[in-house]
């Protein structure tokens, strides 16, 4: 981040800052379909660490949020299995963008416009420190995994497929 670029003020931040929940912001060229593999150059982190919020819904359209190593992918048929549902797929950009009032490339867990249940890949959890995004393209926050765990309560599964 260079000296005249200030942190995005987002819901997502402003949820942060009223959970007292230690954080550190990191701003970096956002490239279309670039992913995570952009972000973790750019800051120059392990992908790994990089962790993507993924919007999906249920066989009955019902939206569900997953958060996942950038290096991983989601396997819908065990993610199904573990929570009790027939079927999962990802949800349409702009179905996503209406449940988390985020543009798709800058959607965070935190300070999503509707409450949505969430799933965290269980080995997220082993990581010191994890870059998730900060509610714009281009804007990761810095926060410690076990944050997610006491303040998003999230469901822990191990759904990942390696990308």
């Amino acid at each position: 981040m260079t000296k005249n670029e200030h942190a995005p003020e987002t819901p997502a931040t402003k949820f942060l800052k009223a959970h007292k929940i230690p954080f550190s912001s990191h701003l970096y060229a956002y490239e279309e379909h670039g992913g995570t593999k952009v972000s973790a150059r750019e800051l120059n982190v392990d992908e790994h660490a990089v962790v993507k919020t993924l919007i999906f819904e249920d066989e009955a359209a019902r939206p569900l949020i997953v958060l996942m190593h950038g290096d991983r992918k989601v396997s819908t048929k065990e993610l199904a299995r573990q929570i009790g549902c027939k079927k999962i797929e990802p949800c349409k950009p702009e179905v996503a963008n209406r449940h988390t009032g985020f543009l798709v490339g800058g959607t965070s867990p935190f300070g999503t416009r509707k409450a949505m249940p969430i799933h965290i890949e269980k080995s997220i959890l082993d990581l010191p420190l994890i870059y998730i995004n900060g509610g714009r393209r281009g804007y990761l926050v810095g926060i410690h995994p076990h944050d997610i765990l006491r303040h998003l309560n999230p469901k822990v599964v191990e759904v990942a497929l390696n990308a």
